[in-house]
């Protein structure tokens, strides 16, 4: 199996292209010595995210095993996850509260 995908925790909801992916493109995954399917529904772009499984709006999305965002809108499988359907929960200068 060629990889394509990797999944860094088995926590995470989203994989990582390790190439350019093609719309359409069945990707094989391993994940704790099982293999996961996902169908593309969008290209995703080397170093971008994906969706494993449906990610409901306001749901967590995981990578590293730690959450790094919020789902801003649903997210299904083989969906693209980036700044268009995440708000991201690290680092967030706006949300911080002012010391005093």
């Amino acid at each position: 199996m060629e990889r394509k995908a990797i999944i860094l925790n088995p926590k995470d909801n989203v994989a990582t292209a390790i190439s350019d992916l093609e719309a359409g493109n069945v990707v094989e995954m391993e994940m704790d010595k099982n293999t996961i399917s996902v169908k593309l529904v969008n290209a995703i772009p080397f170093g971008h995210k994906f969706s494993l499984s449906h990610i409901k709006s306001d749901s967590p999305v995981m990578k590293y095993g730690e959450v790094i965002g919020m789902a801003t809108s649903d997210i299904q499988p083989g969906q693209h996850v980036h700044v268009h359907n995440v708000a991201s929960a690290r680092a967030r200068g706006d949300l911080a509260q002012e010391v005093k």
